[in-house]
């Protein structure tokens, strides 16, 4: 699982920071969550694949997080895509990007399904045979999800040696990897535990940006390997942070803390500040397990032996 951060700042425009973005890599999918001002711009500076991208996923309707998408949208048309695209958000996502698709007389050349949410409650928004992807119901100044990305177990590990040393056909080597006895060419039943071991366990992810400090979500995001929460503010800002609806790096630790997760990255830094190892080390009095989010860096999210 990797993700790479194409921007994680808050709203105020800079020349060199860019607002909410990102790409996930998980499973063989490729999933884009938020799509900032500029994500076309940094997908390019990042060697991203625009036509590896069939799923994104926006958050909510501020700026920040979704006026990077219309032009990201008609650049996939002016590549001749093909592909499908499915775009997941808030209700009204549908209406503001037809909208200007409409007036510029640009639509698309290429299948646009728009998955429009309203519920207050966590739902399934994707899932196949590999990974799900289901809400995170956040509190904001507008109707905001975050998401949880999870791996679904993957097949069992056949131990060849074993499936050798008890006569076993190859033809049934799937069939143990998804966890069947099986009966060797002797006609003796063996165990699959004496065939295989475990797979890796998987790896899950919840994006949590933008929301005040709210434990409700804890158990929803219980022990997930890693966890992005948005860091508007330091703590000495808390009184800014509760009536704009963002937290501190201190309440993000808390949330990390509490929910059990193995790595919190932190992100969306109010421009304000200069120097964001200011956050990591606010958390880190909380959480020590912290990684900052900075535009253009990889993260690649592995669980703690």
């Amino acid at each position: 699982m990797k993700i790479t951060v194409l921007g994680c700042y808050a709203a105020t425009p800079r020349s060199f920071t860019n607002p909410t973005s990102q790409v996930l890599e998980i499973k063989n999918h490729l999933f884009l969550i938020d799509c900032g001002e500029g994500t076309q711009v940094q997908l390019r500076k990042n060697k991203v694949k625009f036509s590896k991208i069939r799923h994104i996923f926006i958050s909510h309707l501020h700026g920040d997080h979704f006026f990077g998408l219309v032009g990201l949208i008609s650049t996939f048309r002016l590549l001749n895509r093909e592909k499908e695209l499915h775009i997941y958000g808030p209700k009204g996502i549908k209406e503001v990007i037809t909208l200007q698709m409409k007036l510029a007389n640009s639509w698309t050349n290429y299948p646009l399904i728009f998955h429009e949410l309203s519920s207050k409650e966590p739902e399934l928004l994707f899932e196949n045979e590999k990974v799900q992807v289901k809400t995170i119901p956040l509190k904001h100044r507008i109707y905001t999800n975050g998401f949880l990305f999870s791996e679904k177990p993957g097949d069992r590990k056949l131990l060849i040696n074993e499936a050798v040393k008890y006569n076993i056909d190859v033809s049934l080597y799937k069939s143990i990897k998804k966890g069947k006895d099986v009966i060797s060419e002797d006609g003796e039943k063996i165990p699959n535990r004496v065939l295989t071991a475990d797979p890796p366990p998987p790896k899950s992810y919840a994006f949590c940006s933008d929301t005040v400090y709210d434990p409700s979500i804890v158990p929803l995001i219980k022990n997930c390997t890693a966890l992005y929460h948005e860091s508007t503010f330091l703590e000495e800002q808390q009184d800014l942070a509760f009536p704009t609806k963002h937290s501190t790096a201190r309440q993000a630790a808390a949330i990390a803390k509490e929910a059990e997760v193995k790595l919190l990255i932190l992100g969306h830094y109010s421009t304000r500040y200069s120097n964001i190892e200011l956050f990591l080390n606010e958390a880190q009095t909380i959480f020590q397990n912290v990684v900052l989010a900075d535009d253009g860096k990889e993260i690649t999210v592995e669980i703690p032996q």
